[in-house]
């Protein structure tokens, strides 16, 4: 079907306001990084200046241009307008008007995707011009699809010396090119081939009272040269928009609004809300572009709840995104009809101490919700500015080379992998893959791992019950204990950073030293590592601890204790300078003394032979650091 662009009267919240808080915000929450990056993106934050050029045929009229590069404004050989920018109607010549207005039609089939994506450059001229304020030149005024009203102002002035797609769209038109920027052995009269585009080393060129300042430099002085004489100010643009709330479909909540000849726009009354969506058969959208409830005016027709003569309710119902916007302030309060949210609940349960998503929702939900409760905290409706005090946004699990879906036909059933596998290995496996929020590539051969690690612990399991266990005291190994400790520490650390991953190995770098050499482990040595392991494999763990002659769950049995004494190394890795210059490193132990670290080093082959002679001093720093001076 073909594309056509149409104009709708619709609902939008001022999220725009809040741009620049909710930008200055993501350097203070506890997020995953990508998604505060995604934010940052889609916030867009741009500094530059807003530039006006007056229009040489009606000189009350002036187009505001947005640029991050006013340095180059020298070089603005003439500017281009979005085909629906409405300074268009107003300055187009009369030679020009039919092609103008025919280059319109055909950019309203285009939707706003296919031109921001658009490598060819089309464009007509309006046959006007305007002085640039800079050069007091006469620059042409043209209009293209590749300028969006979206984004700034509409409207861009062309510097096809130093923007890629300005010089395209100069070299296509014949336009003028000039360099008012010069690199390291280029000056004012070097060829332009290609825009030069350095933002940083360049210097200024062809750009009169300005020339040889740096670019960083030339942009503040003429901002501020350009703003004494009234026709530029320093502005920060943002590409985010603001949010449109209307949706011309049935199924959403309807926009509480109803529109009076006499009273304009009305709020629904209070008493009257919810408004209730009505039961009909034809919901389905059609070509009109209107809402399914326009077509049913015994829904739609009421009296005005001010004057009471016949009105019109709003037919569009609003984004779905608004109710998830705010979803986590009404589950403490659910239940309770009278109120969106109970403030003493709400204290008590919110913010969300910590949400786990994906980044799908980095720009939309996660986005509006953090817009909408700062709009109820600055109403003195909340306490709290940010929804959610940690976010984190877990990984995909890849499948032969992508990311698995069911689009891509690379999903498997977990029903499979359970009955041959068991759920337990199962379960652990996928936490073992990879990174939180890295995700991971899943192999099934990689499943046996986690399974031959739980197998060897219902083995050391059973090696404890069923008194195979050495009551010795020789057997019971520093060794063993001192990795136990350390496991429980590292496991102890991880979980709440959601590194389930490095916790499992953990576990399984201890299993090995528990059943190095088929050893025969001890009761201490087995039990601890059963409540590490339920958060991984419930079921197995619950089974075990009921083995190990626990009568209460595994669950509500406690943590194990870690003893730092018993997590220490008796051996340190000790660093060798001679002459101040790093020679090795030697496993030592712990308590080792300067003498002792000295001899241990001239037995070292790689380091002997720099020691040469008595030394004439040595700087030893306990557990770190020997240094000989020679």
């Amino acid at each position: 079907a073909a594309v056509e662009q149409r104009f709708l009267e619709q609902w939008f919240f001022k999220i725009t306001d809040y741009a620049q808080r909710l930008l200055d915000n993501l350097e203070t929450i506890d997020w995953s990084e990508s998604t505060k990056t995604a934010q940052r993106n889609w916030i867009g934050a741009s500094r530059g200046a807003e530039i006006d050029f007056t229009v040489t045929a009606h000189p009350d009229s002036q187009i505001k241009v947005f640029t991050t590069r006013p340095d180059t404004i020298f070089g603005a050989t003439y500017l281009v307008l979005a085909p629906e920018h409405p300074l268009v109607d107003v300055i187009m010549s009369d030679v020009e008007r039919d092609s103008v207005l025919k280059y319109r039609e055909r950019t309203a089939k285009q939707d706003l995707v296919t031109r921001k994506s658009s490598t060819g450059k089309t464009g007509v001229s309006t046959g006007a011009t305007a002085l640039n304020p800079a050069t007091g030149k006469e620059v042409p005024i043209w209009v293209s699809d590749y300028v969006l009203m979206e984004y700034g102002t509409g409207a861009i002035m062309g510097v096809p010396g130093h923007d890629e797609r300005d010089f395209e769209f100069s070299t296509q038109f014949g336009l003028p090119i000039t360099r008012v920027v010069a690199g390291e052995g280029q000056d004012a009269s070097t060829t332009l081939d290609a825009a030069y585009t350095e933002n940083e080393s360049g210097r200024l060129v062809n750009s009169d009272r300005f020339d040889n300042l740096a670019v960083p430099d030339g942009k503040k002085a003429i901002v501020e040269w350009l703003a004494a004489k009234g026709v530029a100010k320093p502005v920060v643009n943002y590409r985010l928009h603001d949010w449109c709330v209307s949706r011309q479909r049935y199924w959403g909540p309807p926009i509480p609004v109803i529109y009076c000849d006499m009273c304009g726009v009305v709020q629904v009354p209070e008493k009257d809300l919810p408004v209730v969506l009505p039961f009909i058969e034809d919901f389905k959208p059609d070509d009109s572009g209107v809402s399914p409830l326009a077509r049913h005016e015994e829904w739609y027709r009421v009296p005005c709840p001010e004057c009471g003569a016949s009105a019109r309710r709003e037919t569009d119902v609003s984004d779905t995104f608004l109710d998830s916007a705010w979803y986590f302030l009404r589950y403490p309060s659910v239940g309770d009809d009278s109120r969106a949210f109970d403030p003493e609940l709400t204290k008590k349960w919110v913010p969300v101490d910590s949400y786990i998503g994906g980044n799908e929702h980095a720009v939309l939900h996660l986005l509006y919700s953090r817009f909408v409760t700062m709009v109820l905290h600055d109403e003195g409706l909340l306490e709290f500015e940010e929804p959610f005090t940690r976010f984190r946004a877990h990984g995909h699990i890849i499948r032969e080379g992508a990311k698995m879906s069911k689009t891509k036909g690379n999903i498997v059933n977990p029903d499979d992998y359970i009955t041959r596998w068991g759920a337990d290995s199962f379960r652990t496996y996928l936490m073992f893959l990879g990174g939180y929020e890295e995700g991971g590539d899943f192999r099934d051969q990689g499943i046996s791992g986690t399974r031959r690690f739980l197998d060897r612990l219902w083995a050391s399991v059973d090696a404890v019950t069923n008194g195979a266990e050495s009551a010795q005291p020789a057997d019971r190994s520093p060794e063993v204990m001192r990795k136990l400790h350390q496991t429980i520490r590292k496991v102890t650390e991880d979980i709440p950073k959601l590194g389930y991953n490095t916790a499992i190995a953990a576990m399984m770098e201890y299993m090995n030293v528990l059943r190095k050499g088929e050893r025969t482990p001890q009761r201490e040595e087995v039990t601890p590592l059963v409540p590490l392991v339920a958060s991984f494999a419930p079921h197995i763990a619950e089974e075990l601890w009921e083995k190990l002659g626990n009568s209460k769950s595994v669950f509500d049995s406690g943590w194990p204790d870690f003893d730092a004494d018993l997590a220490r190394e008796d051996n340190i890795e000790l660093v060798v300078q001679v002459n101040g210059k790093v020679r090795g490193k030697v496993t030592v132990p712990r308590d080792i003394t300067q003498d002792e670290a000295f001899a241990v080093a001239q037995k070292d082959e790689s380091m002997a032979k720099f020691i040469v002679g008595a030394p004439r001093k040595i700087v030893f720093v306990p557990g770190r650091l020997l240094n000989i001076v020679v």
